[in-house]
């Protein structure tokens, strides 16, 4: 069995939910990694050879970045090949796209799935979006891991906040941090993930800290000394940064994260700022309401899904288009 990815999936200064993703639930595939600007890419050549190289009858997973963009190299191959596209975020769902980039993206994201032979989404609500979108029969649902973690000490249990998320619009930094701005408590917010450009047209506040992508020792210690995590995303398929954080205790307040989430703490609809200031200020001046989320938080730690089962998941399906 063959994975096809991005050629930066490893890149450390370039971490992602999706990259996590695919290095452990593909660690018992054979690795073929491609460069290009992917979703758009000027020259799809290095996607062609790759598939061009496999042979006949051999199942096949693509990452949807590196796939769905390119029915023209895709689409040809899946009459010899058992091809299987993997969805991260679909194509037109990215924040900020012209209308009409992302009715042509939609469109060959479509060509591709609906030719292959399985489609797969990390989270039940992303897999009935897909579903219907795109008129297909069933979409394979397999969900991020966790890895056993302590659970977090935090600070005084109210006033650090931690958001772990790429700097980006859809992340919806800029609402949570004018949400903030309006709240009179003594708070601090560390923004760990990759610096974008995004980063300059944010409200400025020295509250605010941006030591960008962590890994390691550094960023379990961000989840450590952190008492909330808040992420206040636009849109997401699963949102694996709040499963993280459960599997440490660890209150949460998210939008657009529902599978993710569970019941484990409080969900806010996407992009409603007010909602937003309203649960941080609760979260500040009620200590009820502090409790009631690390129990929440606790009680979903004890039955996350761990990335052996996640692993098994996926076998089974790509197993399921062999003969």
């Amino acid at each position: 069995m063959h994975f096809v990815l991005p050629a930066d999936v490893d890149d450390p200064g370039s971490p992602s939910g999706g990259n996590v993703y695919d290095v452990r639930v593909g660690a018992n595939l054979r690795r073929v990694t491609v460069a290009g600007d992917w979703p758009r890419p000027r020259d799809a050549g290095a996607l062609e050879q790759a598939l061009a190289g496999i042979p006949d009858g051999d199942v096949v997973l693509i990452d949807g970045l590196v796939g769905c963009g390119v029915p023209e190299v895709v689409v040809p191959h899946a009459g010899r090949l058992r091809i299987a596209v993997l969805v991260h975020l679909p194509l037109a769902d990215e924040t900020g796209l012209d209308a009409g980039v992302a009715a042509l993206l939609e469109a060959k994201e479509g060509q591709v799935l609906r030719a292959v032979g399985a489609v797969i989404a990390t989270s039940p609500t992303a897999a009935e979006n897909i579903r219907v979108r795109h008129g297909l029969d069933r979409v394979h649902v397999v969900v991020p891991g966790t890895d056993p973690a302590p659970v977090a000490v935090g600070t005084d249990g109210v006033s650090r906040l931690l958001c772990v998320a790429s700097i980006t619009p859809r992340k919806g930094h800029d609402l949570l941090v004018r949400a903030l701005r309006k709240i009179d408590h003594d708070w601090r917010l560390e923004c760990v993930g990759p610096r974008r450009p995004f980063v300059g047209t944010l409200p400025e506040d020295d509250r605010v800290s941006f030591p960008g992508a962590l890994a390691g020792e550094a960023l379990t210690s961000a989840y450590g000394r952190a008492d909330l995590f808040v992420l206040a995303s636009r849109n997401e398929t699963y949102g694996m940064v709040v499963t993280e954080a459960l599997a440490r205790g660890l209150p949460v307040i998210a939008s657009a994260v529902p599978d993710a989430l569970g019941d484990g703490g409080l969900l806010l609809p996407p992009g409603d700022e007010n909602a937003l200031e309203a649960a941080l200020t609760r979260w500040f001046q009620d200590q009820e309401f502090r409790a009631e989320l690390r129990a929440k938080a606790l009680a979903r730690r004890a039955v996350l899904s761990t990335w052996d089962e996640s692993t098994e998941d996926l076998r089974r399906v790509l197993a399921s288009l062999r003969p």
